[in-house]
């Protein structure tokens, strides 16, 4: 197959510089246009410096990319900006694949958009038009897209370990409890105070207490899965590392026991690639995921009558953004979509 030709849009972020480290080894891409407006001019070497060894295009303002000669892009830029910019990419090139690592295209009801982040889609023709990019759920939808809304970090995690068990109502979906924890690098690159290594480096802070925007694609999907409509109690929090993601989920027994859980989650990931349930007294590790596209996931007998506890892990960056664009960009071009993506985890 002739390689894709690939722009980065946010390259300069986390997300994007990710995307580039994998699709810089990917048989089937080449890296064609990176854009970041801040750094245009650049070399990408000069903005992380690890990659020293790539011959990478410059950097460059967004607007001077010739779109129409690009396959597929993936978006690292941050909401609120992506909207306007992929509806100008999709006029230039109709064609062209895109791969979305914003919020911007997630939530499918343009209401609950504005509730959560603030200020009303500027793009409502695409958002009917995107899918949601979780693999594992949409693979079909996935693989005949044009518009991939890749799914949050934390709902990655989260979606994974709970939706076929929502499914199968092993569960209650009115009592979930959801307790996240990311690396720094899920707030992204920007300059913040609470990231700072001497505020950030020996605390466990959480933020967004009650409102953090991907309770909305938690509960949209676990909702979807259930038939009605769900409300979830999730609490994310700061840990001191750089990546990496850990889930723990406190969930009301349907007359199941936490046996009949995992079961019923390794019934359904038995054939996925990147999703393993660990065996009964085996627990997910942050250190087993990290810097692959892997998941795991655990389940746990609550000493509460009738409750268990769901454990799952993943790298952000990696599961929860650029590895999990990358996998559904395999999909939309017909490839395996394990391509590019089978790095084993970095330890210790």
């Amino acid at each position: 197959m002739t390689k894709k030709k690939i722009g980065i849009l946010g390259a300069s972020g986390y997300t994007g510089s990710d995307a580039v480290r994998l699709l810089a080894r990917h048989p089937n891409a080449e890296i064609t246009a990176l854009t970041a407006n801040t750094h245009a001019g650049k070399t990408m070497s000069e903005v992380f410096p690890h990659f020293f060894m790539l011959d990478l295009p410059r950097l460059v303002e967004w607007e001077k990319v010739d779109w129409t000669r690009l396959d597929a892009v993936f978006c690292g830029l941050p909401h609120g900006t992506t909207q306007e910019i992929i509806a100008a990419v999709l006029k230039a090139n109709p064609a062209i694949k895109i791969l979305d690592m914003s919020a911007d295209f997630r939530l499918r009801d343009k209401d609950s958009y504005a509730q959560w982040y603030g200020h009303e889609h500027r793009a409502l023709e695409l958002q009917d038009e995107a899918v949601y990019g979780l693999t594992e759920l949409y693979r079909e939808k996935i693989t005949a897209a044009r518009l991939v809304a890749c799914p949050g970090c934390y709902p990655t995690a989260v979606l994974l370990a709970l939706v076929p068990l929502a499914k199968a109502k092993l569960i209650d979906v009115d009592d979930i409890i959801i307790d996240a924890k990311s690396g720094v690098t899920g707030a992204g690159r920007g300059l913040k105070q609470n990231t700072l290594f001497s505020e950030a480096g020996e605390g466990l802070s959480p933020y967004s207490i009650g409102s953090h925007r991907h309770s909305a694609e938690i509960e949209q999907e676990i909702g979807a899965a259930a038939g009605s409509a769900v409300t979830v109690n999730f609490t994310p929090h700061l840990i001191p590392m750089a990546r990496g993601e850990f889930c723990t989920s406190y969930v009301k027994l349907n007359g199941a026991t936490p046996d009949d859980l995992r079961a019923e989650l390794e019934k359904a990931y038995a054939n996925e690639p990147f999703v393993h349930v660990t065996k009964k007294g085996v627990l997910p590790q942050t250190q087993n995921v990290r810097g692959s596209n892997y998941v795991q996931i655990g389940v746990v007998a609550d000493r509460i009558k009738n409750r268990a506890i769901v454990l799952s892990t993943l790298d952000n960056l990696v599961k929860g953004s650029a590895g999990q664009a990358i996998q559904n960009m395999n999909l939309m071009f017909g490839l395996p979509e394990t391509t590019g993506l089978e790095q084993i985890a970095l330890f210790p």
